[in-house]
Parts: C-alpha cells; sequence; structure tokens
C-alpha cells in the first residue's frame, strides 16, 4: 500500500535536494494538471459552438458588430461615407463533408487553451518559481504580468478593429469583375484566428525591446533612428486594411505608434540599466 504522506512530503522536497529524476516527475504533474484544464476548457467550448462561432467568429462579418456600427455612426456624423462598412455581403461555404466538424473540432481546442492559459501559466510558474531567488523572482512576477496584459490588449484592438477591417478588404477585394469570391470556412476562420493571434503576438515589442536592449542586441538610440522607417511601414500596413480614408487609416496606424514610441521608452530603461550594471 502506498504511503501517500510519503509521498507528499517528496514532493515538497528542497528543489536544490531534488535529482534529474525528481525534477522530471514533478514537470509532468505540471504538465498532466495543464493537459487536464485544456481538456475542460475544450469540452466547455464544444458545448458552446452558438456562442463561439456566431457571436465570436462570425460576429465581425455582421453589420450589427459593435465597431462595425460605431465606424458607421462616426461616418454619418462627419460626413465620411466610406467609413459605413458592409460585411454583410460575405457569405461562407463549407466544402468538404467534414469540414463544419472539423472546424468545430479546432476552434474548441483553440478555444480550450484559451480559457485554460492562465492556470497553464500557473503551472508554469510553480514549476519555475522554487528555482528563481529573490530578485529574479519580484521581475519575473511582473514580467509574466506584463507579458500577459500586452498580450490580451493586442487581442482585443485585432478582435474589434483590425479583423472587421480586414474582413471587409480581403473579403470584396476584387482583380476582376468576371472574378466572385466564395469564401471557405476554413479561410474564413484560418484569416480571423491568424489576424488575432498575429496582432497579439504584435503587442509584445514593447516585452522584447525589453529583452533585447537588456542583452544589448538594440539600443533605443537605434529604435529611434528607425522611426521614421516605421511610421511608413506603419501607415502602409493601416492603408492595406483599412477603408480608404485618412481617418479608419490613422484609427489604425495611431495605437501602433504608440506601441512602438513605448517600446523606444522601455528600451532606454533597459539599456540605462545594462550599462549600470
Amino acid at each position: 500500500m502506498v504511503d501517500v504522506g510519503h509521498v507528499n512530503k517528496k514532493r515538497k522536497r528542497n528543489p536544490q535536494d531534488m535529482g534529474f529524476w525528481e525534477h522530471l516527475e514533478e514537470l509532468r504533474w505540471h504538465l498532466v494538471r495543464s493537459l487536464i484544464a485544456i481538456a475542460l476548457g475544450t469540452v466547455f467550448a464544444f458545448m458552446k459552438r452558438d456562442f463561439i462561432f456566431d457571436t465570436i467568429l462570425l460576429g465581425p462579418k455582421t453589420n450589427d458588430f459593435l465597431t462595425i456600427r460605431l465606424l458607421c455612426n462616426l461616418g454619418k456624423k462627419f460626413g465620411i461615407n466610406a467609413l459605413c462598412l458592409d460585411n454583410s455581403q460575405l457569405s461562407l461555404i463549407n466544402i468538404t463533408m467534414s469540414g463544419q466538424f472539423t472546424q468545430h473540432i479546432y476552434i474548441s481546442l483553440v478555444a480550450g487553451l484559451i480559457i485554460a492559459s492562465p492556470y497553464v501559466f500557473y503551472e508554469l510558474w510553480r514549476f519555475i518559481k522554487p528555482a528563481l531567488r529573490d530578485e529574479e523572482l519580484r521581475y519575473s512576477s511582473i514580467a509574466i504580468t506584463i507579458v500577459s496584459i500586452l498580450f490580451i490588449i493586442g487581442i482585443l484592438f485585432s478582435y474589434f478593429l483590425i479583423v472587421p477591417l480586414t474582413i471587409n478588404f480581403l473579403g470584396n477585394y476584387q482583380v476582376s469583375e468576371m472574378v466572385k469570391n466564395q469564401i471557405s470556412l476554413s479561410s474564413y476562420i484560418n484569416t480571423v484566428v491568424g489576424v488575432i493571434l498575429s496582432v497579439g503576438i504584435v503587442f509584445e515589442l514593447p516585452a522584447l525591446a525589453w529583452v533585447l536592449s537588456r542583452l544589448g542586441i538594440i539600443t533605443d538610440r537605434w529604435m529611434r533612428k528607425c522611426r521614421k522607417v516605421m511610421i511608413i511601414v506603419i501607415f502602409i500596413l493601416a492603408a492595406i486594411i483599412s477603408p480608404p480614408d485618412m481617418f479608419s487609416q490613422i484609427l489604425v496606424a495611431v495605437p501602433l505608434f504608440i506601441l512602438y514610441e513605448i517600446s523606444i521608452y522601455v528600451a532606454a530603461i533597459a539599456t540605462k540599466k545594462r550599462e549600470q550594471n
């Protein structure tokens, strides 16, 4: 019979006294609990099919979407008709027998991972925490919090602004009047998920600037020299995905430019700390 008390005491041993296999066993339990959390999140998302698909994923292609209504109201107020986007004309089709079921499974897994991500990060934190010194522990806690907040802000910015503009641009773009768009469900979902995750990662720029500056790879002075080039890149990107009016382009470009300026400020602090050390 297994002595539970003995097992618990063994797990609570000082990490410095633990061998390789004991660390591996500890990691295994963290991974098992994380996978269970992801599985539960996936099952929950699978059961909430209507909300996830009709409200979340397909919401940006309807004219009732919050951003589209706000932009249209602004367009009417300032006389800018281009702000009244019409994504309702975009029709989605399924071209494979198992297509809708496959996408349901895929999105449930993605949603399950997102739902469980706070707990997964917590389990990862529990595993590495004993190996950190007090100062490293403090900085790591701050870093994880900042990275998480930046990623969430990036996802929200992407979902409510970039995604509906991207759908409008790509869904209505034509190389010829003789070519009609018939968008597959998988293409639409991959585009939406890809854009959201990509912008979420882009919003990690301040955190990346901090790390690279601390390592001496970049400096705030170098980022300031690249400012003019980055402004051009940002406005080109904004012009591609937004309607053909200056107001929409500025609406997309300004937050990205602010993000770059914040990154310069962060890089300056990191560079100063590195030079002091």
